[in-house]
């Protein structure tokens, strides 16, 4: 496997190994020594899915207080996957990047704790698939807006699909410092 870094430290893109042949293809989507190597990890303990369709935007979101780390790939179709740095002390804070996943390319996104995290379909439908380092907890549930002009993220499409939470997510600059990872 390939482990490549992003523009935001400890944000990591991942190209397995596809071994291919006239009956279709095999990869491995984890092992856990050879992500330990590269500092991915620790442990996941829940594995989520969603499936969507074009334009339909989910994120931004992540947990606190106890913040998870995400390990991401898409199984069907294409996104814009983005990790914004929510770090207050963090010298990327605010910032963001932007890696497209698609079925075809296996690639994979590890997006650590500390980072918000959201995705957009750009193919006419998408499978989304995730690993996390701690398991959701609704009491821990927090989200930031996806058009927060602090953070500046350039989706690709016009959003559709907005959950209600996304909707109402308020902007980075106006939450308390205290819900934020150091």
């Amino acid at each position: 496997m390939k482990v490549e870094p992003t523009k935001l430290p400890g944000v990591l893109l991942i190209t397995p190994r596809v071994f291919a042949d006239d009956r279709g293809w095999f990869l491995e989507t984890w092992r856990r020594e050879r992500y330990i190597e590269h500092g991915i990890g620790p442990d996941f303990v829940q594995a989520n899915a969603s499936h969507s369709s074009q334009g339909v935007l989910r994120g931004l979101h992540y947990q606190w207080p106890e913040p998870q780390g995400k390990l991401v790939w898409v199984s069907a179709g294409r996104v814009a996957d983005i990790a914004v740095d929510i770090r207050p002390s963090s010298p990327t804070f605010k910032q963001w990047t932007r890696v497209d996943l698609d079925a075809d390319h296996h690639q994979q996104l590890w997006i650590p704790e500390g980072f918000a995290h959201g995705f957009q379909v750009l193919s006419e439908r998408a499978t989304f698939n995730y690993l996390c380092t701690r398991p959701y907890r609704a009491d821990a549930d927090a989200a930031i807006a996806w058009n927060d002009p602090d953070i500046g993220i350039d989706w690709p499409l016009p959003p559709a699909g907005l959950s209600d939470k996304d909707r109402r997510a308020p902007r980075l600059a106006d939450l308390d410092r205290d819900r934020l990872p150091s």
